[in-house]
């Protein structure tokens, strides 16, 4: 008896709650806990493959580490896919992902004009969350650098292999 009495009370609390209760409790937008629920692209790429950039950042204040990749086909510049690992908040999760989703298809000039507060305004993060977006802006940047990085060491390589195959030739 006092079993079914325990439920019907316990029930009576569920019963008033609204569906979008969970979403209001938390103070999140739909969509953070939509990408914090349903991350796109997680995972890695080769860090040594040469058509992969890496960027690894991280906020001291927080404890929020990202790692987003991008891998570019270097005949048309564009960036054919993207990935990230993130340890840190709902909200550093869900910007790693909509960073992730915004720069696929898009050429590297391109995805250097994406700001911190157009990712911040699309998931609608409340201030003391916007540290999060811009390690997303951050980690696209390093990512970038990294591959433009790569690609440079590549090409000087190259020359060099070319300038010592004209004297060995000589």
């Amino acid at each position: 008896m006092l079993r079914a009495a325990g439920r019907r009370f316990l029930r009576l609390g569920l019963e008033h709650r609204a569906p979008t209760a969970a979403v209001a409790a938390r103070g999140y937008h739909e969509r953070v806990v939509d990408h914090y629920d349903n991350p796109r692209n997680v995972g890695s790429f080769d860090k040594n493959d040469p058509t992969v950039g890496t960027g690894l950042v991280g906020a001291p204040a927080c404890g929020d580490v990202m790692k987003l990749q991008i891998k570019v086909d270097d005949a048309t510049g564009k960036i054919v896919d993207a990935c990230f690992k993130t340890f840190g908040c709902g909200s550093a999760i869900a910007s790693s992902s909509v960073a992730t989703e915004w720069v696929k298809g898009k050429h590297m000039e391109e995805v250097l004009s994406i700001k911190n507060t157009e990712i911040a305004k699309h998931l609608s993060l409340p201030p003391v969350k916007l540290h999060c977006s811009m390690l997303a802006e951050d980690a696209i940047k390093a990512a970038v650098k990294d591959y433009e990085a790569k690609k440079a060491k590549l090409a000087a390589g190259n020359a060099e292999t070319t300038q010592t195959e004209k004297v060995a030739s000589a």
